[in-house]
């Protein structure tokens, strides 16, 4: 014989099961998640990290490129964008070891980004050491901060 019993929300409710739940549904709705693909696929679009941060003499852009090698990476700027191009590539040296799971992602990126009118692209410099892509925009001398104050009524 069945009995039933009462459903308590507080203790039954369970949030991280039901977004779990969520994803699930939404990700088969668009299509399987990365790590449900075939497993011969090792290789998936990927994006690095950047930061662009301004001090009073440049623009400082730094990109997370962490297993590429230098000659891997280019770094161009035209018609006003400066832009990152790469890959990483997966190492297949790993004939006598199975891989239980692989989650990094490894192919081809590129990202673009337009550049501040206050920069000059004359004197870019980058440098590219431990993984991490440094790119040195100087702004122009002849753009100056004003600090203009405003009265309001």
């Amino acid at each position: 014989m069945n009995s039933l019993s009462k459903w308590d929300p507080l203790k039954d409710w369970d949030p991280v099961r039901e977004l779990d739940e969520f994803q699930n549904r939404l990700t088969s709705y668009f299509g399987r998640h990365p790590s449900q693909r075939d497993p011969g696929l090792l290789s998936a679009d990927w994006s690095p990290s950047v930061d662009i941060i301004e001090d009073e003499k440049e623009f400082l852009v730094k990109a997370e490129l962490p297993e590429v090698k230098k000659e891997d990476v280019q770094v161009t700027l035209e018609n006003g964008y400066l832009t990152i191009t790469g890959e990483r590539k997966f190492e297949n040296e790993h004939k006598t070891k199975r891989f239980h799971r692989s989650e990094r992602a490894y192919g081809s990126f590129a990202r673009s980004f337009s550049l501040p009118d206050a920069a000059n692209p004359e004197k870019v410099r980058a440098e590219f050491k431990d993984g991490l892509l440094q790119i040195h925009l100087p702004k122009s001398e002849h753009v100056q901060r004003k600090h203009i104050e405003i009265k309001v009524e």
